[in-house]
């Protein structure tokens, strides 16, 4: 059996030590609360038989309800996350104004055992961070991306 696979896209704006990316706050009621490592490259899962690519593009789109950047694709790799998630992502230069995210949302029974399906947005806000900053956000295998990325811009 393979295991979850997940792709996004990491915007970036700006160089060298200015680098700033955008990042998504993970929505629902387990990340409510929480800041250091609960941002996260937008991202979502993808079939085995799916270009990893498209899904990323689809994904940008269903998290911050806006078409997906056009600009070059920058491919940085994949990580495997600690839950055993490998989740695949491409770095793009663009600029996006974080107050027209219309996110989109996901159901599940909350609170656990109480038999009530409430939504939650996927990603409940989005800011840009300065890479050093980003670190301290960013789920903690996604760092690897901001490595790869500020190597990039260097």
């Amino acid at each position: 059996m393979t295991g979850k696979r997940s792709a996004g896209i990491l915007l970036f704006r700006g160089d060298g030590a200015g680098t700033e990316v955008l990042l998504g706050h993970m929505g629902g009621p387990f990340w409510a609360g929480r800041d250091a490592g609960a941002w996260s490259v937008p991202k979502g899962e993808y079939e085995p038989d799916e270009d990893p690519c498209a899904a990323a593009r689809r994904e940008f789109e269903e998290e911050l309800g806006m078409p997906p950047p056009t600009g070059e694709f920058l491919a940085l790799g994949s990580v495997r996350q600690s839950g055993g998630k490998v989740v695949t992502v491409w770095a793009v230069e663009s600029d996006l104004d974080p107050g027209l995210v219309v996110p989109g949302t996901f159901e599940m029974e909350w609170p656990k055992g109480s038999g009530r399906i409430q939504a939650f947005p996927e990603i409940d806000r989005v800011e840009w961070f300065v890479l050093g900053q980003a670190r301290s956000k960013i789920v903690v295998k996604q760092r690897d991306f901001l490595d790869r990325l500020g190597a990039l811009r260097s």
